[in-house]
């Protein structure tokens, strides 16, 4: 038989991506001004039409980046090239203005929205071009709240331009060998030097070995090294180091050598390096020593973009799903859309995609505001609670739902050039990339310290439920799991309580965004009400309250056995225990 002759699958349709989506769509419509969304909906409709017909087909001309240390004469070079189709992503995004929206704030607190949004429908199909642009988005911020007044004339501008001719890309260079997320281990100094014509602040040479530097492509980096001689975190300072900034056009002539490009399981257009300073020239920003809280605005945004990265690969494997479910056809001329058990599967990812994106984009309204200056105290509590708790909770629970999608596809969903394992790789990387659930559930804790900050937004959860109608389905589990919180907060002495404990403040704080939106839209109806109630009787609520009481329930002496029983049962080779 000749394959023309086989049965052919008709392909699924190819939707706008935002036009289709079965959640976006009402939220912006909840969350922004009627005379914001009527000028936002319309581009965001736009963008979706150029995904599909422009950016989606250059996905074969994407290709990993290459190193050529030496030239054909034995000089180094360090020449880094990157495919053409990661040039017209990096442009395009550049245009659309995910970096540029956020910062000329024409809508005021609600740019953040706007922008996100954007990142949000881009991410299924920019094979992780926001990965520069996030740290592009941090890098602004310290410059816009810490930079110096020539950093703030000269280096902002470029690095939110929506122009690709000019526009600036930075780094973000924190990781070394020796401490990974625990910067407190970081090796590199930097010591002061005379200042010289076109120093943008406090001149420093910086020494050391950064392991982990993704944008290596980019025009410059904000690093820590440390400028104090006080050990830990204390001594460390934030540094704008020139990487092919005027008066240095590659990183070789500021003495940084890039030695090799890391070969990492996903993300692979992204060029990300191993690189050594030896004497770069780099400029202080902020006081000296203040590092790590100088970083932390840059931390907060790009926490944000890598939750917003999990839940747009979702959202692309979804839509394929859906797409897929109504063309199938199985068991004699039955439609996938029309098997019980094939939609309860997607109707369990689709509840937890509602709740992620409710999530996500509370805390983005949150960030919104605080960078505005709007926001009440207790909204920043809330802003620093919610941040590491979104990141982790979106990495820890998108890949086994995308996986779902992927077997919904059957092995069609397999086949590399549906993209779905591309994207299941890259966001692979969100469970490490800038924190690892553990890592975020002990910066859960230590912000939970904060005076009244967990009471308070235990409060604005009860405000919700509150102005709730009172039968809706769901509402008691919510309101007991909220209760919980505070006693839970208050028994982290208990080092095993952090990953449950962030997985139940994450699926709280998305039960109340989603009764919020619930409460909105009951008058026109739609299935709002009953995600909600899926989410607090489905959505891991339970497991979570049940860890959580178990540990809760061990004295001192069990704790200690468990850790002990826990290293048995791992059993670390004795040579690999310090």
């Amino acid at each position: 038989m000749r394959v023309e002759q086989i049965f052919h699958q008709q392909p699924p349709p190819t939707g706008n991506p935002y036009l289709t989506d079965p959640v976006l769509p009402s939220l912006l419509k909840r969350l922004l001004p009627s005379s914001a969304f009527e000028i936002i909906e319309p581009d965001l409709a736009r963008l979706g039409d150029e995904l599909v017909n422009t950016i989606r087909p250059l996905a074969p001309l994407v290709k990993e980046a290459t190193l050529t240390q030496y030239d054909a004469w034995g000089n180094r070079v360090d020449v880094l090239q990157v495919s053409e189709g990661w040039k017209t992503l990096k442009a395009f995004a550049c245009k659309e203005g995910v970096i540029s929206i956020p910062y000329t704030r024409k809508f005021q607190e609600h740019s953040r929205v706007y922008s996100f949004a954007k990142v949000l429908l881009m991410v299924g199909d920019s094979h992780v071009i926001m990965c520069p642009y996030a740290m592009t988005d941090g890098a602004a911020r310290v410059m816009e709240i810490s930079g110096s007044d020539k950093m703030k004339e000269e280096i902002l501008p470029r690095l939110i331009s929506p122009n690709p001719e000019n526009a600036y890309i930075s780094g973000q260079w924190m990781t070394e060998s020796s401490g990974g997320s625990d910067v407190s281990g970081i090796e590199t100094v930097a010591r002061p030097v005379d200042p010289q014509p076109g120093d943008l602040g406090p001149a420093y040479l910086i020494d050391g070995f950064k392991w982990f530097s993704s944008a290596a492509e980019g025009n410059m980096s904000v690093a820590l090294a440390r400028s104090e001689s006080h050990h830990g975190t204390g001594g460390l300072s934030l540094f704008l180091v020139p990487v092919r900034l005027p008066p240095f056009p590659t990183p070789l002539s500021n003495n940084i050598l890039l030695h090799r490009l890391k070969d990492k399981v996903g993300t692979k257009a992204v060029p990300t390096a191993e690189l050594s300073l030896n004497g770069a020239r780099a400029w202080l920003i902020g006081p000296a020593g203040s590092g790590v809280r100088q970083i932390a605005p840059v931390l907060n945004i790009t926490r944000m973009h890598s939750a917003v990265g999990s839940v747009g690969a979702l959202m692309r494997c979804l839509s394929l799903a859906r797409a897929y479910a109504g063309v199938r056809v199985v068991d004699g001329g039955k439609l996938l859309s029309g098997v019980p058990a094939h939609m309860e599967t997607l109707a369990r990812v689709s509840v937890l995609y509602r709740a992620l994106v409710h999530l996500v984009f509370g805390v983005v309204v949150l960030l919104g505001r605080t960078e505005c200056g709007v926001a009440s105290p207790a909204e920043e509590g809330r802003l620093r609670l919610l941040t590491p708790a979104t990141k982790a909770f979106a990495a820890l629970t998108t890949v086994p739902a995308m996986e779902e999608c992927m077997a919904a596809l059957g092995g069609q969903g397999y086949m590399e050039e549906m993209g779905m394992g591309r994207l299941i790789r890259d966001i692979l990387v969100e469970r490490i990339w800038e924190g690892t659930v553990d890592v975020l559930a002990h910066d859960l804790i230590r912000a939970s310290r904060a005076k009244g900050v967990i009471e308070e937004f235990c409060q604005w959860g009860q405000n919700v439920i509150a102005s709730a109608r009172p039968k809706i389905p769901g509402l008691p589990r919510l309101q007991y799991a909220l209760s919980q919180l505070p006693t839970f907060f208050r028994k982290t002495y208990n080092p095993l309580m952090g990953r449950p404990l962030l997985s139940l403040f994450a699926q709280v704080a998305a039960g109340v965004f989603l009764l919020e939106h619930a409460i909105w839209s009951a008058l026109s109806g739609g299935t709002d009400e009953a995600a909600f109630a899926r989410w607090v009787a489905e959505g891991g609520m339970e497991v979570s309250l049940g860890e959580l009481a178990a540990l809760d329930g061990l004295d001192a002496d069990g704790v200690q056995d468990r850790i002990r029983v826990n290293s048995e049962m791992v059993a670390v080779p004795e040579k690999a225990k310090l």
